[in-house]
């Protein structure tokens, strides 16, 4: 089983130390986070979903359930967008950062699903 953990930006700016190699997986940088208070996070932004998609969902709930099937869907048409994320997870505990303010409407948590069955499957 993997060792895949989410967690927002904002909150791990406060307390930046993890086992393991933690990615921030949004397309987009993080509004009011600079580039040393991410020193030595790797930005994934090829894994996070496409700008279209992005722009459709909107961190809308009623539309999370159709996001999440066309992410996955994304993620299976182009599962080499996610490989520096496979690879790291086969080696060790990793974190997926995200910025969005909904900790249970948000890609990453979809991202983190779909890293989980690549690896156990």
């Amino acid at each position: 089983m993997s060792d895949i953990t989410i967690e927002r930006v904002y909150d791990y700016r406060q307390d930046p130390h993890r086992a393991g190699t933690v990615f921030l997986v949004d397309r987009l940088w993080p509004r009011g986070v600079s580039k040393e208070d991410l020193d030595g996070v790797e930005w994934a932004q090829d894994a996070a979903p496409s700008p279209n998609l992005r722009i459709w969902f909107g961190h809308m709930a009623d539309r999370f359930a159709e996001f999440t099937g066309r992410y996955r869907g994304e993620l299976d048409g182009h599962p080499e967008r996610a490989e520096p994320l496979l690879a790291a997870a086969r080696q060790g505990p990793v974190t997926l950062l995200y910025a969005a303010k909904d900790t249970e409407v948000n890609h990453a948590l979809v991202l983190k699903g779909w890293l989980e069955e690549q690896l156990d499957g």
